[in-house]
């Protein structure tokens, strides 16, 4: 077995042929993607964790992707309804901001 195993490694990428079998190969550091490797944790060894608000899948805080959804806080129809019973002639009802916190597949897909 152990010569089968040589033989067929021997000419890998992992293990040149010139290398005996047993000895670890130099590997190189794999190059990034990104400088931050898709988080923004410098210096930090740990962030709290946050639920994706669409698939409720578990994220580091500082990876997850954030949004505010600024909606009104009434719909058009009764907003309209409020504005013609209002005593004020110049009342803004104010909006609603929701701040959400999506995993990196939800921000892309959903």
């Amino acid at each position: 077995f152990g010569s089968r195993l040589s033989t067929a490694r021997a000419g890998s990428p992992r293990f040149p042929a010139h290398s005996p079998v047993g000895a670890s190969p130099v590997l190189k550091a794999m190059p990034s993607k990104r400088r931050n490797n898709g988080r923004s944790k410098h210096g930090r060894g740990h962030t709290a964790i946050v639920r994706c608000c669409n698939c409720s899948r578990c994220v580091p805080k500082d990876k997850a992707i954030k949004r505010f959804q600024v909606r009104n806080m009434v719909d058009a129809s009764s907003q309209r309804d409020l504005r013609d019973a209002s005593v004020y002639s110049t009342f803004v009802l104010p909006k609603l901001y929701m701040k959400m916190l999506y995993c990196v597949s939800c921000a892309i897909h959903g």
